[in-house]
């Protein structure tokens, strides 16, 4: 028999853990933008175990949509009022929970209504999960892209904003117009320095607004850092089959992932926030150490799996960490390329943190697809592999594994796998991805010509070189023998 999820359901629900506190007494405190399968796998899950210790019931969340895309979540959430099964899995394992820490969800596109809960004195986080690209940032540079058609027309029409960026401005200005204290904004997005990233963002924009205006901005608002970790796919209907089968539970929208889950945060709150301590998590002074390791060990680890195993046509994450060669490939460049030049973490060993995110890739039930790790990246690769193969070459220090990375994402840029299937668009940038590496199968330079994404990288022969051999050997004799040759020590 199965249960449709909702409020009116949950009292007959004996298969899942669901929520411990009464919901009708909680109050919202946090408004969020990006309520995708990370954010209730993650950032809610965090204030459900808070709220079931009987503690801050008045920093319940409310959801905000910003995209089109948006609404369908909304919708599909809001018939089960709200509420989200997640199912937390490992390979011998696997447990279900219903979450109940979001209350209500504001409709992309109504900015009256998302603007009029900002100015809310009771608002004192809006929490942000818009993913990578969401942050108008030149690969290149680093820094945001203030000629952004988007962020130039919500300059222009700041009191009608359509960005993220451009709601948090306006709700701000309103707070300030009616004597509010600022709300802080917390980024939970995987990127370096996250919350300093959304400051810039919301700065540029300010300064287009108003002369003078990021200076009010920096100077009265927080925004903390934080690492935010756990592996959460995409949900398709082998999820919702799944969790009918397992759990008997009908949810239009179910999070699967592992159990692991880890969030540092900057402890910078001056309108005061939960007591996320009690959960679990780590407030620190200081995150940049620990997203550090995360992004170039995890995040670049993921990258470096991505490619080959999307070019022998593997599905899984799981399958293509069973596959001998992939698996040794992400531990050699881990080892001898990217660990050494990650900075020391508080009571962290580098070593062990590498073999733990081998485990988590390995994980045979989470169902993680190769495309997701492929996706983006044009976004990805700037942040996660090319800031460690250039802190190698002013090193003076060996990319032969990291400019195989890149020779590897090209080589599946070019859009079919080694069998000759079609790789699907898979970037935002794909016609243009799709060009370049058609023309470095005969030329390689002309992939780093792409300045925007490698920046200065590409102009160091350490690195030019070795991605033209790598690429050259890719087309020459494939992707397994080129693997075999790197794991030789013969590339």
């Amino acid at each position: 028999m199965t249960t449709k999820l909702s409020a009116s359901t949950l009292a007959t629900i004996t298969t899942a853990a669901v929520p411990a506190y009464d919901r009708s007494g909680l109050t919202p405190g946090i408004v969020h933008f990006g309520v995708g399968n990370f954010h209730r796998a993650h950032q809610a899950v965090y204030l459900d175990d808070l709220f079931a210790l009987g503690a801050d019931h008045d920093w319940a969340i409310i959801g905000a949509g910003v995209r089109e895309a948006d609404e369908a979540m909304r919708q599909k959430l809001g018939a089960q009022d709200w509420l989200t099964t997640v199912v937390e899995q490992e390979a011998e394992t696997s447990a279900a929970r219903i979450t109940g820490a979001m209350i209500d969800y504001l409709r992309p596109g109504d900015t009256e209504a998302i603007l009029t809960r900002l100015a809310d004195p009771a608002t004192r986080i809006v929490s942000l999960t818009i993913t990578e690209g969401g942050y108008y940032i030149d690969p290149a540079s680093q820094k945001v892209d203030a000629a952004h058609p988007d962020l130039v027309w919500d300059a222009a029409h700041i009191e009608t904003p359509r960005t993220v960026f451009g709601l948090i401005l306006a709700g701000l200005l309103r707070r300030r117009e009616l004597g509010i204290a600022p709300f802080t904004v917390m980024s939970c997005d995987n990127i370096p320095g996250n919350g300093n990233v959304t400051r810039d963002a919301t700065s540029v924009l300010a300064n287009s607004v108003q002369k003078g205006l990021a200076n009010w901005v920096e100077a009265n608002v927080a925004f903390p850092n934080s690492m935010v970790d756990r592996i959460t796919p995409a949900t398709s209907d082998r999820e919702r089959t799944l969790l009918e089968q397992d759990f008997g539970i009908a949810d239009n929208w179910p999070v699967f992932c592992e159990t692991f889950r880890q969030w540092v945060l900057e402890d910078n709150f001056p309108a005061g926030r939960p007591a996320l301590e009690k959960v679990g998590v780590q407030f620190v002074d200081d995150v940049s150490p620990y997203e550090h390791m995360k992004i170039r060990i995890l995040n670049g680890g993921h990258a470096a799996i991505a490619y080959p195993a999307g070019l022998l046509d593997i599905h899984f994450v799981h399958e293509a960490m069973e596959h001998p060669l992939i698996s040794a490939f992400l531990r050699k460049v881990e080892d001898e390329e990217i660990i050494p030049v990650v900075a020391p973490v508080p009571n962290t060993n580098l070593h062990d943190y590498r073999a733990l995110c081998e485990k988590r890739f390995a994980n045979p039930k989470i169902g993680d697809t190769v495309r997701r790790l492929a996706l983006d990246g044009s976004n990805r690769q700037p942040k996660f592999i090319i800031p460690s193969a250039l802190d190698r070459v002013k090193m003076g220090a060996s990319v032969t594994g990291l400019a195989l990375v890149s020779a590897l994402w090209c080589r599946y840029c070019y859009g079919t796998t080694e069998s000759g299937t079609e790789i699907e668009p898979n970037d935002p940038s794909w016609d243009r991805l799709t060009a370049q590496a058609k023309g470095a199968k005969g030329k390689p330079e002309i992939w780093l010509q792409m300045s925007d994404i490698y920046g200065e990288l590409a102009q160091l022969s350490p690195f030019s070189s070795a991605f033209a051999h790598a690429l050259e050997t890719l087309w020459s004799i494939g992707t397994k023998a080129a693997l075999e040759r790197y794991l030789a020590d013969a590339l």
